[in-house]
C-alpha cells in the first residue's frame, strides 16, 4: 500500500473534522441537549445513537466521544496495515496505553469505583478493552502490575522497578514518572533512522519530553523539592533541554531558574509571576498549546511521509477534547468567556 492512498484516504477523514465556526457555535449552545443536537449532524451522529441506548446528557456525549476516538484510531491503524512507516503510528497511539495505566493506577489509588474508571479509558493503543477492564478489575496496585507481567505487557517493567519506592512513599507519581520514562525511552530508542517519517515523530517526542519537564520542573519548584530529588523525575532526551540543564535550574529555584526558563525557546510560555502564587496551569495551557500547535504544524509537511497522518491524529485529538471541555463547561453552568479561555483553538 502506498502512502498516497494512505494519504488520500486520510484527507477524506479530515474533511469531516468540524471546523472552528462549528465549535464557536457550540460555545453559545445554551444546554447538553442543544450541544447534542449540535453533533448528531455531523461525523459523531453513529456514537451519539449507539451511547443514547444507555447514556443520556453528558454521559452520553463523554461515552460517544470515547468511541468516536477508538474508532478513529483503528480506522488509521487498517489503513497503514504493516506498512515498514506503521511503527512511527504506533508510537503516538500508544500513548493512549500509558494514559489508560495512569488512570486505572489513580483510579485504584484512590479507591474510585470500577464504572467511573472504565468510562475514563480509551483503548486506542495496544491494549484493548477486554485487557483495561481486567485491569481494572483488580484489587490493588500490585495486582494491576501482577497481571500486566503474567500478560507479558512491556510496561510491567518500570512498574515493578518502581513499586518498592511507591510502597514506601505512598505516592503514585513514582509509577507515573516511571511509565513516561520507560515509554519516551523506548520510542526514541526505537527511532534511530534518518527518514523522513521517523524525523517528524522524533522531533514531536523530544519537544514533549522538554514541556513533560518543565511542568515537573515548575511543580517540584512550588512544592520546594530539593534538587537531588527532583532530578529522578526528569526524562532525558528532551530536544532543547537536557537534565543536566534542568537540574541546574532545580538548584537556583525560585525567580533565577524562571529566568533560565524564560532563555528557552518555551519562553513565549512563561509563568511570569504566577509560580509564587502556586497557580502553574496557565503556564501548562499554553504549554500543551505549543505541543499541540507543533502536532498539528506537523501535519504541512511532506506530502510523500506520514506528516499528514500524524497532524491529522493531533487534529483529531485536540477537536474531541474541545467538545469535551464545552460540554462539561455546559453542563456546569461555566460562562462562555470563561469557557473559550480553556478551548484550544489551534
Amino acid at each position: 500500500m502506498e502512502i498516497g492512498y494512505v494519504n488520500a484516504r486520510v484527507r477524506g477523514m479530515k474533511g469531516r473534522l468540524l471546523q472552528p465556526e462549528a465549535l464557536e457555535k457550540m460555545l453559545h449552545k445554551p444546554d447538553v441537549e442543544a450541544i447534542i443536537s449540535q453533533l448528531e449532524g455531523t461525523a459523531y451522529h453513529e456514537d451519539l445513537e449507539r451511547a443514547s441506548v444507555q447514556y443520556a446528557g453528558i454521559y452520553c456525549i463523554e461515552h460517544a466521544l470515547r468511541m468516536n476516538l477508538v474508532r478513529t484510531y483503528r480506522t488509521i491503524l487498517r489503513i497503514i496495515g504493516g506498512e515498514p512507516f506503521a511503527f512511527c503510528i504506533h508510537i503516538f497511539l500508544n500513548k493512549w496505553d500509558i494514559q489508560n495505566i495512569k488512570t486505572v493506577l489513580r483510579g485504584k489509588h484512590v479507591h474510585i469505583p470500577h464504572e467511573e474508571t472504565l468510562a475514563c479509558l480509551v483503548p486506542a493503543g495496544e491494549l484493548d478493552e477486554a485487557t483495561l477492564v481486567e485491569l481494572v478489575k483488580q484489587p490493588d496496585i500490585r495486582s494491576i502490575i501482577d497481571m500486566l507481567a503474567t500478560w507479558e505487557i512491556l510496561y510491567a517493567l518500570p512498574l515493578t522497578k518502581a513499586y518498592p519506592r511507591y510502597q514506601a512513599k505512598r505516592d503514585l507519581a513514582v509509577l507515573e514518572y516511571a511509565l513516561d520514562k520507560f515509554y519516551f525511552g523506548r520510542a526514541l530508542a526505537s527511532l534511530q533512522g534518518r527518514s523522513y517519517n521517523e524525523a517528524i515523530v522524533r522531533n514531536l517526542l523530544q519537544t514533549e519530553i522538554d514541556i513533560t519537564n518543565i511542568k515537573s520542573l515548575l511543580r517540584l519548584l512550588r512544592d520546594k523539592v530539593s534538587a537531588e530529588d527532583g532530578r529522578a523525575v526528569l526524562i532525558p532526551g528532551g530536544k532543547h533541554l537536557d537534565v543536566a540543564f534542568l537540574s541546574r535550574l532545580m538548584s537556583q529555584g525560585g525567580e533565577d531558574a524562571l529566568a533560565g526558563l524564560a532563555r528557552t525557546p518555551y519562553a513565549s510560555a512563561h509563568p511570569a509571576g504566577r509560580l509564587a502564587g502556586k497557580e502553574i496551569s496557565v503556564y501548562e495551557k499554553e504549554l500543551d498549546r505549543m505541543l499541540v500547535t507543533q502536532g498539528i504544524g506537523a501535519g504541512r509537511g511532506d506530502p510523500l511521509s506520514i506528516a499528514l497522518v500524524i497532524g491529522y491524529l493531533w487534529l483529531k485529538s485536540n477537536e474531541i477534547t474541545n467538545i469535551r471541555i464545552i460540554s462539561r463547561c455546559k453542563n456546569a453552568f461555566v460562562p462562555d468567556d470563561e469557557i473559550r479561555e480553556e478551548l484550544m483553538y489551534v
